[in-house]
């Protein structure tokens, strides 16, 4: 009896530390998926984004970012992440996106901070307790879409998924769609909207770069506008830095070098700066010589002198009932005169600026321009 009872403690024991062995045992994440052709359904065929538990988290290799100053979006707070193919870099711009080598992800996830209420959120800058740089935390969070820009052979390909309601994936969203949401204020003030996700075309539309090519390309990675710090796992470092010690960067200056947008919320920057950069990324990629809006004579870029090419005095091209009855783009001194206020404050189809991409009005950025237009000396002649 003695030696099978030994016999049993023996088998025991080995089987637990057989389980013990297992348990210490990690499984590297299945790497990211590129497809070079096809538009996969779900989300999680990508595997750049994976639901683990109560968070989302980043796979191995993609990398997140932010901005100096965002685009506005309903006020959506985002996720931006870039995954290269492994061997392979992306080419420093001053002025231009970053060019990129075929087999390029990003991906750009909408989010709010959950508010109490079945289709309340949250109407906040304030991501501390939902991102840390390393993915998000469900349980404060409500996804919205996610949408990727894929590099190609043939270029950039612009895709836009719809998160389920149980946010355990995305589905492609081909014809875009339509969420009805409350945004729920710090002060308790409710307000209703419809959120629309873009569908494939509406998406590649604000990402023309240039109308006669109509060829396509990301808006937010250019050196003005990550040329910042950003904390990551293993502490604060600059964007520029961290992706050219990752090798996911090649050919950028020192940050101190680097041309570098002011970040619109912080009042110890100058205003003008702050709402040039506001103009420069919300505006920019479609008012230029060669975007979309090309044929109304204005250019946003940080970089278009204070005159009649940002719209200080210019008489308005075809905008219709969009003029509001004003004059001049621009007042100097007098926001109230002023057309590009006027259509950042509208929510009428053919009126409101941008066109599309928000069913709400910015308040925060329209005071920062009025702001900016009533300060500026001058007078317009009738």
């Amino acid at each position: 009896m003695s030696q099978i009872l030994r016999r049993i403690g023996r088998a025991v024991g080995a089987a637990a530390g057989l389980v013990l062995l297992l348990a210490g045992c990690t499984h590297a994440p299945t790497p990211v998926r590129f497809f070079a052709e096809g538009r996969p359904q779900q989300l999680s065929e990508w595997r750049v984004l994976m639901r683990e538990g109560s968070r989302l988290e980043l796979n191995d290799r993609v990398v997140p970012y932010d901005l100096n100053t965002p685009l506005f979006s309903d006020y959506a707070h985002k996720l931006r992440t870039v995954w290269l193919p492994p061997g392979t870099t992306a080419h420093y711009s001053a002025t231009d996106s970053f060019e990129f080598p075929v087999g390029t992800i990003i991906s750009k996830t909408f989010y709010y901070p959950r508010a109490p209420g079945a289709d309340a959120v949250a109407r906040t800058y304030d991501s501390s307790r939902d991102f840390s740089g390393t993915g998000l935390d469900l349980t404060q969070v409500r996804l919205i879409e996610t949408r990727l820009l894929v590099r190609r052979e043939e270029g950039w390909v612009a895709l836009p998924y719809v998160w389920n309601a149980a946010q355990t994936d995305a589905e492609l969203a081909r014809t875009g769609d339509e969420l009805p949401l409350e945004l729920v204020a710090a002060d308790g003030e409710h307000e209703a909207f419809i959120y629309v996700v873009p569908n494939e075309n509406q998406c590649a539309g604000c990402h023309v770069t240039n109308l006669k090519t109509r060829s396509i390309a990301p808006i937010g990675l250019k050196a003005r506008h990550v040329n910042r710090d950003y904390l990551y796992p293993g502490g604060n470092e600059n964007q520029l830095a961290h992706l050219t010690r990752i090798g996911y960067l090649s050919g950028a200056p020192p940050a101190t070098d680097a041309p570098r947008n002011a970040n619109w919320l912080n009042t110890s920057q100058p205003l003008e700066a702050r709402a040039r950069a506001y103009l420069d990324v919300n505006c920019g990629h479609c008012h230029s010589a060669t975007g979309p809006a090309n044929t109304t004579a204005l250019s946003f870029d940080t970089g278009t002198p204070v005159d009649r090419h940002l719209g200080l005095c210019k008489p308005p091209v075809a905008a219709g009932r969009g003029t509001g009855d004003h004059l001049f783009d621009i007042v100097p001194g007098h926001p109230e005169e002023s057309i590009l206020p006027f259509r950042m404050a509208s929510r009428e189809p053919g009126v409101m600026m941008p066109e599309q991409g928000r069913g709400t009005v910015h308040r925060e950025g329209l005071a920062l321009i009025r702001a900016w237009i009533a300060s500026l000396p001058g007078a317009c002649s009738p």
